[in-house]
C-alpha cells in the first residue's frame, strides 16, 4: 500500500503527495509515518534533487493523527507505555526536525527547501508538518482550514506544533491558535502569521515549486536557529515576558476553572522550553504530552469527543437498510425550532418545504433563515451567493400541498399533543406512501403522539436543540412502532446536516432533559435549603460545567420551568415527586422574574439584557443559612444528580450504548467535557466510591441519591462501565 507518492521532476523538485487509500481524509498511521520518512530520507539524500514539496493528492491535507498509532506506541513498550509513548513522539520530532533542518550544516547552509502546500483543511499533526517546512502555501478556497484543534478533545498539538507557534508568534500571538484550537481560513492563517502565502488553487504547486527553484539559504532557516534569537514578546524571564505568561496563566485558569488538564500542560511546555533551546524545547513537550496522553481524564476526552463521537457520526448504531438520505423535507411551523432546522437543512443541499399558518407566519420563518445568514455575512462565514443559494432551496408556504414529494417531514408545531396530532393528520393526506413523520418535541412521548399517524412504524422522534445551528446533537427517539428504516432516515438526515446523533428509547423526557432537568431541580433545592446562590454556582463552574444551574434555567426560561413541572405533576399523579424546586419557580413567575428574556431571574440585568450579578432579593425570599456546606458536597450533589440519571436510563433501556450517553451528555447540556461524559466520570471516580458518596448523600438529601442497582453490581464485581459495555469499535 503507497500512502505517500513521490516524483521527482526534470528541474529537481521532489513532489510528496499524500494520498491515504481507502479514506476521504488524510490521517497519519503508522505504514504512513514510515513511508513519509523515507520519502524525505529519499529526497535529502539524492544530489539531483534541488528542494520539496510536500502536499496531498486529496482535497484536503490532512485531519490529523490516527489515534491508533498512539496506541501502538503504548504498546511496542510492553510495562512503560510512558516510555513507549516518548520515545515514539521523539521519533515523529526527529522526522519533523529532519524536514526543518534539511540537510544544513552547522552555519545553517547547504539545506534544501521544503515548502508545504496545502489544497484545502489542514488540522493537527497535517499542519505540525507544515510549521516544520520553509514556506506555507494554502489553496484560497471557501472551505479551507488550517489550525491546531487537539485542545478540544483533551489533548494539545505535542509534534512540535506548541514550541514552533510559540516560537514564531509569541504567547499572547499563539494563545487563540493553542489555547483555544481554533480552525483558521486561509486569510486569517496568513494575517495570523501561520502560514505565507494564499494563492489560487490551481496555482498551489506551481507557486510552490516556483519558491523552492528560487530559495536562498537564508530563506529556510528558522528564526530558533539563528544566532541570537529572542522569543517573540518576551520570555518568561523578561520583565514584558513575565506579565505575558502570568496574564495568560490568569486567562486560562478563569476560562477553565483549572478542570482540563491539557490546557495546564501546553502552558507549561510553552513556559519551560521558552528557556531552553529549541531542541530542549521539543523534549519538554514530548515529556508534558506522554504525561497527558497517560491522564486518565485526557483519555476519556479523546474517547467520547473523537473516537465516540466520530463513531455515532458515521453510523455506529445504524440499522441495516438501504441508504435513506433526504432530498426533500418538509417542515411543519416556522417558529424558532422549524426556522433553525430549514436553516441547517438548506445549507446541506437540501431542498425545504416550510409550513405555517398563513403566508406571513411562513414568511417570517425564512426572514429568520436570512437572519441568520446574515449573521454569517458579518463574520465572512457566508457569501451573497452561498446565502441566495440557500434561501432558493426553501419554499415558504401555508399550503400543506406543497409536501407533495417530501421523503422526510418534521413537525415543530407547539409543545401540545392535539395541536401535534392535527399537523400529523393534516400533513400525511399530502405525502407519499413511504415518506417518514418525524416530531420534534422534548417531553411528549413518542408512542402517544404516533397514535395521530397512519403508519406508527415510519413515526420517530427527532429533538434538536436550540438554537438549531450551533447546537450539534440531535436526539432520535424511537417510538415503541418505530421501524428501522425510519431510524436510518433519522441517522442519515443528521449526518446529512453535519450533527451528532444519538438514537434514544421512548420515555418521559428521553434522555438530555431526563438528566438536565434533575440538574436546575437541585440548584433551585439548594436555594430554598437556604446555601449561597454564590455557592451553587461556582461549585458547577468549577465542575467545568458551562453554566450553573440558576443561570441555566434564567436561560431556558422560569415560566417554561413552572410549566413542565406543572405538566408532569399532572400526568404523573401521586408518583411525582415533590420538590422545593418548584416553590422556587412558583415564587419567581409570580414576581414576573421569568429568566433572561424578562431581563429578572435568578441573576439581574441591564436593560440591554446583560447579567450584572445574582438577584440580591433572593437572598430575601430564601436567606442563606448561617452554616453552609461544603464545595464538595455542593459539587458531589450537581454531578451525581445527573450521572446517577444516566444510569438510570441505561437500565431502564433509554439508553442502549454508553457512547451515546457520554457524547450526548457532553454535546446535548455540556457535561463536565474533562470527564468524557457521565459514565466516563464515573468510571474515572470508581464505582466503589461513587457508590460510597452517593450512599453518603441519600442518608442526608434523600433517595434522589440512591445508587442504581447497576452502579451497585459494578462496585461489587469491581468493574467499570467501559469494561462492561465497551463497543468494540472504541479504540482509545
Amino acid at each position: 500500500m503507497t500512502v505517500f507518492h513521490y516524483d521527482l521532476d526534470t528541474d529537481g523538485v521532489a513532489t510528496i503527495a499524500w494520498d491515504l487509500p481507502g479514506r476521504s481524509m488524510n490521517v497519519l498511521d503508522e505504514a504512513g509515518l514510515r513511508e513519509f520518512g523515507a520519502c524525505i530520507d529519499r529526497a535529502l539524500g539524492d544530489d539531483t534533487c534541488r528542494g520539496i514539496v510536500i502536499t496531498s493528492a486529496k482535497a484536503d491535507f490532512a485531519g490529523g493523527m490516527d489515534l491508533n498509532l498512539i496506541a501502538q506506541m503504548k504498546e511496542t513498550a510492553g510495562d512503560d507505555p510512558a516510555r513507549g509513548l516518548f520515545d515514539g513522539l521523539m521519533t515523529l520530532h526527529g522526522l519533523l526536525r529532519k524536514i526543518e533542518r534539511a540537510g544544513m550544516d552547522d552555519r545553517n547552509r547547504g539545506g534544501k527547501p521544503v515548502a508545504w502546500a496545502s489544497p484545502g483543511l489542514s488540522a493537527g499533526i497535517g499542519t505540525e508538518i507544515g510549521l516544520a517546512c520553509h514556506r506555507r502555501f494554502v489553496a484560497g478556497q471557501p472551505k479551507a482550514r488550517i489550525g491546531l484543534p487537539e485542545i478540544l478533545v483533551g489533548i494539545f498539538p505535542g509534534a512540535g506544533g506548541t514550541t514552533r507557534v510559540a516560537r514564531m508568534l509569541g504567547l499572547m500571538a499563539a494563545a487563540p491558535i493553542l489555547l483555544e484550537g481554533k480552525m483558521l481560513s486561509p486569510k486569517a492563517a496568513k494575517s495570523a502569521g501561520l502560514i505565507d502565502e494564499v494563492v489560487d488553487p490551481d496555482q498551489l504547486l506551481a507557486a510552490a515549486r516556483a519558491w523552492v527553484l528560487g530559495a536562498s539559504d537564508a530563506d529556510i532557516v528558522k528564526p530558533w536557529d539563528q544566532k541570537g534569537f529572542k522569543f517573540p514578546g518576551g520570555a518568561p524571564y523578561h520583565p514584558a515576558g513575565f506579565m505575558a505568561f502570568v496574564g495568560a496563566n490568569a486567562m486560562v485558569h478563569g476560562r477553565t476553572q483549572g478542570v482540563y488538564p491539557a490546557v495546564k500542560a501546553m502552558l507549561s511546555a510553552i513556559y519551560e522550553g521558552a528557556q531552553v533551546p529549541f531542541d530542549v524545547a521539543l523534549r519538554i513537550e514530548a515529556r508534558w504530552f506522554t504525561s497527558i496522553l497517560m491522564n486518565p481524564s485526557s483519555s476519556a476526552m479523546i474517547r467520547s469527543l473523537f473516537v465516540n463521537k466520530q463513531a455515532l457520526e458515521k453510523g455506529a448504531v445504524r440499522p441495516e437498510a438501504p441508504d435513506q438520505k433526504v432530498a426533500r423535507l418538509g417542515l411543519l411551523g416556522a417558529g424558532m425550532m422549524g426556522s433553525g432546522i430549514a436553516y441547517v437543512a438548506a445549507q446541506a443541499g437540501i431542498e425545504v418545504v416550510l409550513i405555517d399558518r398563513d403566508q406571513e407566519a411562513a414568511d417570517r420563518g425564512k426572514a429568520q433563515v436570512a437572519s441568520i445568514l446574515d449573521d454569517g455575512l458579518k463574520r465572512r462565514k457566508v457569501t451573497e451567493d452561498k446565502k441566495a443559494e440557500t434561501l432558493a432551496r426553501i419554499t415558504a408556504t401555508p399550503d400543506y400541498g406543497a409536501l407533495a414529494g417530501c421523503d422526510l417531514v418534521i413537525e415543530a408545531v407547539f409543545e401540545d399533543p392535539g395541536v401535534k396530532a392535527e399537523a400529523t393528520r393534516v400533513a400525511e393526506q399530502h405525502l407519499p406512501s413511504d415518506a417518514i413523520f418525524a416530531t420534534n418535541t422534548s417531553t411528549l412521548p413518542i408512542g402517544d403522539l404516533a397514535r395521530a399517524s397512519r403508519n406508527p412504524e415510519q413515526f420517530i422522534g427527532i429533538h434538536f436543540f436550540s438554537p438549531v445551528h450551533k447546537m450539534m446533537l440531535v436526539e432520535i427517539i424511537r417510538g415503541r412502532e418505530t421501524g428501522d428504516r425510519a431510524v436510518a432516515k433519522a441517522l442519515d438526515f443528521v449526518r446529512q446536516i453535519r450533527k451528532t446523533p444519538i438514537v434514544v428509547g421512548d420515555a418521559r423526557f428521553f434522555y438530555a432533559n431526563r438528566c438536565i432537568i434533575p440538574y436546575l431541580n437541585e440548584g433551585m433545592r439548594m436555594v430554598a435549603e437556604g446555601i449561597a446562590p454564590p455557592l451553587v454556582e461556582n461549585a458547577a463552574r468549577q465542575l467545568g460545567l458551562p453554566l450553573g444551574p440558576l443561570q441555566l434555567v434564567d436561560e431556558t426560561s422560569i415560566d417554561l420551568g413552572v410549566k413542565i413541572a406543572r405538566a408532569t405533576r399532572a400526568a404523573l399523579g401521586a408518583a411525582y415527586p415533590e420538590s422545593p424546586s418548584d416553590d422556587v419557580l412558583e415564587t419567581l413567575a409570580g414576581l414576573g422574574r421569568l429568566g433572561r428574556k424578562a431581563k429578572a431571574g435568578f441573576y439581574a440585568y441591564d436593560e440591554k439584557g446583560k447579567r450584572t450579578g445574582l438577584w440580591p432579593g433572593l437572598r430575601e425570599h430564601y436567606p442563606p443559612v448561617a452554616e453552609q456546606p461544603s464545595l464538595q458536597e455542593v459539587q458531589h450533589r450537581l454531578a451525581l444528580i445527573q450521572a446517577l440519571e444516566a444510569v438510570r436510563a441505561l437500565e431502564e433501556g433509554v439508553l442502549s450504548d454508553i457512547r451515546e450517553g457520554d457524547v450526548g451528555a457532553i454535546l446535548g447540556w455540556g457535561f463536565m467535557p474533562w470527564s468524557g461524559g457521565p459514565f466516563a466520570w464515573l468510571d474515572l471516580l470508581g464505582a466503589a466510591r461513587a457508590v460510597e458518596i452517593s450512599d453518603g448523600l441519600a442518608r442526608r438529601h434523600g433517595e434522589r441519591f440512591e445508587p442504581p442497582r447497576l452502579l451497585r453490581d459494578l462496585a461489587e464485581r469491581g468493574e467499570s462501565f467501559y469494561s462492561r459495555f465497551r463497543p468494540r469499535e472504541v479504540t482509545a
